[in-house]
């Protein structure tokens, strides 16, 4: 039996049998791991409670044939009991789990930086520094950087001239007037100093911005993930964005 130990966050689980969960942990240096949970949906598991979604969680696990099995489960901090009791924190929460999971492709490939960011993004959250829906739109610009999507927001992703017309998707960020495709979005310029704010993590900045620029970012944001991901974020049409 090979036993192992690290520590992660609890992206979801899934029944197994009469009392066993299957639990998905994105780990600080393993990645993503698929193990599981024997008797932890008994009411007498020694660590049921600590194998929820959003728990940071420090594991020993031992290498099975097809998964590994969860020995041992200490909690190092309980990011849904605090979310659970704000609905807007809570789906913003619940979809960056699910983002993390949709870019963390293979199983027990080191992903520390998307781990670090899912870490700071849900304490961000459960410490309630900033507006739910900027800390989950800062989290997605940020996953996607470190995944290699980042947007161009300075100058035009096709040919870098400075001077910007619209965003496009499909050209992989801001565009000038010559390079701009048909149907592209022609944002204000606040909501692309919104963007930028979020993935340099300029707070002050994007902490006084105007509601209408928080709504446009967020609705360029979400197309521009789903897009790299070739995937909807189904928790996505549970998050609240607030009127105009």
């Amino acid at each position: 039996m090979s036993l192992y130990r690290d520590e992660g966050v609890v992206l979801r689980t899934q029944k197994l049998g009469e009392a066993d969960r299957i639990v998905t942990v994105l780990a600080k240096r393993t990645g993503k791991i698929r193990a599981v949970a024997k008797g932890v949906r008994r009411t007498t598991s020694r660590f049921g409670a600590r194998l929820e979604p959003f728990t940071h969680v420090d594991l020993q696990l031992h290498t099975g044939r097809t998964l590994d099995v969860v020995t041992q489960a200490e909690t190092i901090r309980p990011y849904g009991e605090v979310l659970a009791a704000d609905y807007p924190r809570y789906t913003a929460g619940t979809a960056m789990l699910e983002t993390a999971d949709r870019l963390t492709h293979g199983e027990k490939e080191p992903a520390l930086r998307q781990f670090l960011l899912l870490v700071g993004g849900l304490r961000t959250l459960a410490d309630r520094e900033h507006e739910p829906r900027l800390v989950l739109d800062a989290y997605f610009l940020r996953s996607l950087a470190v995944a290699g999507y980042a947007p161009a927001l300075e100058a035009c992703a096709r040919c870098r001239a400075p001077a910007i017309r619209a965003f496009a998707i499909v050209a992989g960020g801001v565009v000038c007037g010559a390079c701009k495709p048909a149907g592209s979005a022609v944002p204000a310029g606040e909501t692309i100093g919104l963007m930028t704010a979020l993935l340099r993590g300029d707070w002050a900045a994007a902490d006084a911005s105007d509601q209408r620029h928080r709504n446009e970012c967020s609705g360029l944001v979400a197309a521009y993930l789903q897009w790299h991901l070739e995937h909807g974020i189904r928790s996505l049409r549970h998050v609240e964005r607030e009127p105009v």
